[in-house]
């Protein structure tokens, strides 16, 4: 077998955010002088951030995605779309680090280590399908986002001012400032997700990854959670990736498309990849596109 590419794990992870903290300025400052040939820094925008080679994943008997070859540029805004058991999930699972290739490898920011929990997945924000939310349990908002600390920070680390500071900024970013000190239980599902986007943000992540946003919202709070993601991508410069049922809501603001189904079927821009005759070969029957090319998939989404 071909050896395993170097890790690069001893390098240093900063965060990419575009902000106006001082605290992050000077720490961008510091980085931006490191010297040359340290990887893992701020990437420029063309270099791949996530790199999938001949990469297969699965378990004994049973390949839930099978020779991948895909690569994701820092700073992208790209959707990941297909139908129930295309390997969306599995997709999803790989990049976090908690499933490693049985087949191939998979880098991210320029890391094919084999330990799946190394320093790199922490500059991962990480959006988890929306569960329900006790109404009852007695944690604030900025309770809540202060837990994404904990991922950059490590273990016996108790968060400071600083990570205070990181936290109110991540609220300011998605428009919940004011409601710091709310019961996490009394907000709507549109504005729970919100700050579920910001405990990611308070990760300080170079990659948004975020499964399903939209599900279990109204239809106003999903144009609501997309548009404000559309807008982070924008304004702190983050590689975002999207898994998603609904391709209407995202094919006018991602930059590409990646359609799964067990393998990579398709990936380009929305207009190349939500051609008729590709998703009629990935959906079938479930598959109806309007004389105003609106796609409807009839998809039976589930929560796990």
């Amino acid at each position: 077998p071909a050896p395993r590419p170097t890790s690069t794990c001893s390098a240093i992870m900063c965060s990419n955010w575009r902000t106006p903290s001082s605290f992050l300025r000077a720490a961008l400052g510091v980085l931006n002088s490191a010297p040359e040939g340290v990887a893992g820094f701020v990437p420029d925008s063309h270099e791949p951030i996530i790199r999938f080679d001949h990469a297969s994943f699965g378990f004994p008997g049973v390949i839930a995605l099978k020779d991948i070859c895909l690569s994701i540029n820092a700073g992208e805004f790209v959707g990941v779309i297909g139908p129930n058991g295309s390997g969306k999930t599995t997709l999803c699972k790989a990049v976090l680090g908690l499933m490693a290739p049985v087949e191939g490898h998979l880098h991210i920011f320029d890391c094919a280590c084999d330990a799946l929990r190394c320093h790199h997945r922490a500059k991962i924000g990480y959006l988890p399908q929306k569960g329900v939310v006790d109404r009852t349990f007695p944690v604030t908002v900025l309770e809540t986002v202060m837990m994404g600390r904990y991922g950059a920070l490590g273990l016996f680390k108790r968060p400071g001012s600083k990570d205070h500071e990181i936290a109110i900024e991540s609220l300011t970013h998605v428009g919940m400032e004011s409601h710091k000190d709310t019961a996490l239980g009394h907000l709507s599902g549109g504005q729970q997700q919100r700050v579920f986007i910001a405990r990611a943000l308070a990760q300080q992540p170079k990659v948004l990854l975020l499964d399903e946003p939209t599900t279990g919202l109204d239809i106003t709070a999903q144009h609501n959670v997309i548009e404000l993601v559309e807008h982070l991508h924008d304004e702190l410069g983050l590689t975002v990736l999207l898994i998603t049922h609904d391709i209407n809501m995202i094919r006018s603001r991602v930059d590409r498309l990646v359609l799964l189904k067990t393998r990579l079927y398709a990936a380009g821009p929305p207009a190349d990849v939500l051609k008729p005759e590709i998703l009629s070969e990935v959906y079938g029957k479930d598959l109806v596109i309007t004389e105003k090319d609106l796609v409807i998939v009839e998809d039976y989404h589930h929560h796990h």
